[in-house]
């Protein structure tokens, strides 16, 4: 993902994040996947997912009960 797509996209945070810190995620669509990020560091590493892979991390993240 591109800095400038990062800074304008809209992150949601996982409604799993505290206001306490700790484990916080947030996603953002990017139309052609879906991009994740660590809410505590928005400038550090995003990771990108297509749609295929991104329906099977949380088909998984689901059946492992995370």
């Amino acid at each position: 993902m591109a800095a400038d797509q990062t800074e304008s996209a809209r992150w949601r945070t996982s409604s799993y994040s505290t206001s306490k810190g700790g484990q916080c995620v947030e996603v953002t669509d990017l139309g052609a996947g879906v991009a994740v990020r660590d809410s505590t560091a928005p400038g550090g590493v995003v990771l990108d997912f297509s749609p295929g892979a991104w329906t099977a991390f949380v088909g998984a993240v689901t059946r492992a009960g995370l």
